[in-house]
């Protein structure tokens, strides 16, 4: 009989608890539900009974190797930055892991004693990354059986709500962590290759380098790049395609808007603002501007960035209220913080809300001397404020590739990501059973 422990009990992990419920059912698993929050945990469980809730604290590195003994396999549910300090006691533990993050450098590291030791550390297997890179190496596969030479591969993907939930001038809340959300775009400059000459976006620029996308039934879309896309061309099997680039959805008008906050200074998170408790929204803003004596905060907003007085840029930001007298209450506050704590007051999920996961890839590729080009979406709409979009498209590949390596249906061990047919295939045929689906079309 297998055990499996599972670190986190967020808002990502409601759907693979449930999943892991009803595989223990039938599988006579045991599973352990982890959190620093004891009563957190208790409530992720309530009605799944083959499920137990137990305190921990993962920075006890004592309380966690115990745990960690006592099972066959670990799911790491953390924050990123706490993986690689459960992926060695895995290894030195002989436990298997499964996580949803990028692929880590000190991931890495481990891939070699992870060989030695047995043990399969899975890796890139939630959403973005994890489907994005099993539908797209499933697509490029299968053209490249046969005989195509590829020209250009682009995929974008976005955390966004249902339709009928866009009830904003934005048309976005916050479905998934508020604060990478602010902090998007942050990790240096992106890096992607176009018509066979390298690109590089720095911050500042980001969004305000946009592509529409047109997506069947869901309408009109906005992507800007997102991360390192040249690192893909080795994993994708692209080493010499001309044009790779990966990016981030959002619905049209979003990422003018956000430029202004970058442009401003309101997303940095590197210091923090005195005095930040006393101060409000409207003083927050008029802290990036000069002083002129009579201007309002708002002519000189517009002024400095060169917005019309009556564009939808103002109106989203009049909307988001930063410039009313409200009371931030923030004690050292950096202005990222502040910037988060007044989204989260307008981009909150409301009840009957529900949130959905969009993504697009499109393959450029020559055939038999002819041009081609396949489109692939696949749209997911959350069935509640529990089990949304994000909590779906994260916790069921998490689940079915522990339910995989548990079996013995990955005999792969080391550092893996989810890029061979036959850990991509048997994931993605049982998500089209949850309604987890890619529709093409050929152009």
């Amino acid at each position: 009989m297998h055990t499996i422990l599972v670190l986190g009990a967020g808002r990502s992990a409601s759907t693979l608890l449930r999943y892991l419920n009803t595989e223990a059912e039938s599988s006579n698993w045991q599973v352990k539900v982890a959190d620093l929050n004891l009563q957190l945990a208790e409530q992720k469980i309530q009605g799944l009974q083959k499920l137990e809730a137990i305190e921990l604290n993962i920075t006890d590195q004592e309380s966690l190797r115990s745990e960690v003994k006592k099972v066959s396999l670990v799911i790491s549910m953390l924050p990123a930055r706490f993986h690689p300090i459960v992926a060695e006691i895995c290894v030195q533990e002989k436990v298997h892991m499964v996580t949803a993050s990028y692929i880590s450098d000190e991931m890495h590291v481990l891939d070699q004693a992870a060989k030695d030791a047995g043990v399969s550390l899975m890796n890139e297997v939630g959403v973005d990354p994890g489907i994005d890179h099993m539908s797209a190496m499933r697509m490029l596969d299968r053209l490249r059986n046969e005989g195509a030479k590829f020209h250009c591969f682009e995929s974008f993907t976005g955390g966004l709500l249902a339709p009928e939930s866009e009830d904003n001038p934005w048309k976005y809340k916050f479905t998934w962590n508020p604060r990478n959300v602010v902090l998007a775009g942050q990790g240096g400059a992106v890096k992607f290759i176009h018509e066979g000459r390298y690109k590089y976006i720095p911050y500042h620029q980001l969004f305000r380098r946009t592509e529409v996308i047109d997506i069947e039934g869901f309408g009109r879309f906005e992507g800007y790049a997102n991360r390192d896309s040249l690192w893909y061309r080795e994993v994708y099997g692209l080493e010499d395609i001309p044009t790779i680039y990966r990016g981030t959805l959002r619905r049209p008008g979003f990422s003018k808007a956000w430029d202004i906050f970058v442009k401003l200074g309101a997303t940095d998170d590197s210091y923090t603002l005195y005095n930040s408790e006393d101060m409000s929204y409207r003083q927050f803003i008029n802290t990036f501007l000069a002083y002129h004596p009579s201007d309002s905060v708002e002519l000189k907003l517009r002024y400095h960035l060169k917005i019309d007085q009556d564009s939808d840029v103002m109106e989203k930001l009049e909307w988001l209220g930063i410039f009313e007298e409200t009371k931030i209450g923030l004690k050292d506050a950096s202005p990222a913080q502040i910037l988060q704590h007044i989204l989260e007051q307008k981009w909150k999920m409301n009840p009957g809300d529900k949130d959905m996961i969009i993504m697009w890839h499109k393959v450029q590729y020559d055939l038999n001397g002819e041009r081609k080009e396949v489109n692939a979406s696949m749209a997911d709409i959350g069935e509640d404020l529990t089990h949304t979009a994000m909590s779906r498209t994260v916790g069921l590949p998490v689940g079915i590739a522990a339910k995989m390596i548990l079996n013995g249906e990955i005999k792969e061990r080391g550092a893996l990501l989810p890029t061979k047919p036959s850990i991509y295939n048997p994931i993605l045929n049982e998500l089209e059973l949850h309604g987890i689906k890619f529709t093409e079309h050929e152009l």
